[in-house]
């Protein structure tokens, strides 16, 4: 088949990959194939089912390169499941009646879109593919080709997504401005609240991230600029079993010792006890329209505040969170190599009139390629066995133990 027309989209939550992916796209097809018409719906599959797009112009090929030192997305993302007829019909995406799936694969079959490239997790990618089959099915044929995007770390089989490791990196240091924090009340207990519903990989690299940072620094104690008072002190994951007592009393010797107590707590830790303290309350807990809690009307942060500032005598405490500071930066060197080496073969496959997510697959030796659509899943578990995650517990002095869940 010839590539005639290539539909871009951005959808999810930010990560710091999505305007550098969009710019890697757009500047391999102009270097391979010029004549192929690019174009990009605005804010993902919203703008897929409003019918707004952006034309990639002459102008934006030839300055494609300025995306990469930015974050964000310049075309947008949402929060969009075809699947949720209820809320898509809510939002006037669609009418009611209406099947959300087919009104948008009408929109690429008029659009004269060939190529489908997708940038986002588990949920957009396998929404994509399930577009395509539907097309398919109605003797139009599409390939989608998508790209792993999510801070989590968590597409299966896939080892590594895109803008994670940026994402981790920003979080430690927006760890060090907040953990200097300490020194501003007497018996200080800082909660840093990080991303991570269902995985805790970013919380646990960021954790990596900030010994590394700490470790290079030189240390004045004699004036109160002691190492202890900057390090990260407990560091909580979903993955990990939750011992609140056993913690507390290992915590209350640090802050008696040095005045300050210093937590790396992923936002998914923790999640089930606080639902089941709400229910218990007869409360029931928002949800988004993909069925998950809504993180931020429950406060996971605020929770373990509580569970802890007692049981420490903390004087003060401080809540604070990173996600949208690190999600939205600009990619590092790191993810700029893995975006430009999956940009390149995401263009190779789609004109090779293949499909699937471009990553390096686990369960084939770790290979790039284009991974198959029915083996994509999300909620990949961090492995809290992974020899540098044991380092990073084993300066923190935190016992490890897996939730039973995992």
């Amino acid at each position: 088949m010839t590539v005639k027309r290539v539909a871009l989209l951005t959808a999810g939550g930010y990560a710091p990959c999505l305007s550098s992916a969009v710019g890697g796209l757009i500047e391999r097809y102009t270097a391979l194939v010029p004549d192929v018409e690019i174009i990009a719906y605005r804010h993902g599959y919203w703008g897929l089912l409003k019918g707004e797009k952006i034309v990639v112009t002459d102008a934006v090929r030839e300055k494609a390169a300025l995306l990469h030192d930015f974050g964000g997305s310049p075309i947008g993302n949402s929060r969009v499941k075809l699947t949720n007829t209820a809320d898509l019909v809510r939002r006037g995406l669609i009418a009611e009646g209406e099947n959300a799936l087919e009104v948008a694969a009408n929109k690429l079959k008029d659009d004269g879109v060939d190529v489908l490239h997708t940038i986002g997790g588990d949920d957009t990618n396998t929404t994509a593919a399930d577009l395509a089959k539907y097309l398919a099915d109605n003797d139009y044929p599409l390939q989608v080709v998508g790209l792993p995007k999510t801070i989590d770390n968590d597409i299966v089989p896939i080892r590594q997504s895109l803008g994670a490791r940026t994402a981790a990196e920003q979080t430690a240091i927006f760890a060090q401005n907040i953990i200097a924090e300490h020194g501003s009340n007497p018996r200080m207990l800082i909660v840093h609240e990080i991303m991570g519903r269902a995985c805790g990989y970013l919380t646990a690299e960021a954790a990596r991230y900030y010994q590394q940072w700490h470790g290079k620094q030189e240390w004045l104690p004699e004036i109160g600029l002691a190492a202890e008072k900057w390090d990260v002190h407990a560091v909580f994951l979903p993955e990990m079993a939750l011992d609140i007592e056993g913690e507390a009393a290992r915590l209350k010797q640090i802050m008696d010792e040095h005045d300050c107590v210093n937590i790396f707590l992923s936002e998914g830790a923790g999640i089930p006890e606080i639902v089941a303290e709400m229910q218990a309350r007869g409360e029931e807990p928002e949800k988004d329209p993909f069925g998950h809690v809504k993180l931020d009307t429950i406060n996971p942060g605020q929770w373990f505040a509580k569970q802890f500032a007692e049981k420490l005598g903390a004087e003060k405490v401080m809540v604070q969170k990173s996600g949208y500071f690190a999600r939205s930066a600009a990619a590092n060197q790191h993810d700029l190599r893995l975006i430009q080496s999956m940009t390149d073969l995401a263009v190779q496959v789609a004109l090779e009139g293949g499909t699937g997510v471009i990553g390096h697959d686990e369960e084939r030796g770790d290979v790039l390629r284009a991974i198959e659509f029915e083996r994509i899943a999300g909620h990949k578990a961090f492995d809290i066995d992974t020899p540098w995650f044991r380092e990073v517990m084993e300066r923190v002095g935190q016992k490890v133990e897996p939730a039973a869940a995992h």
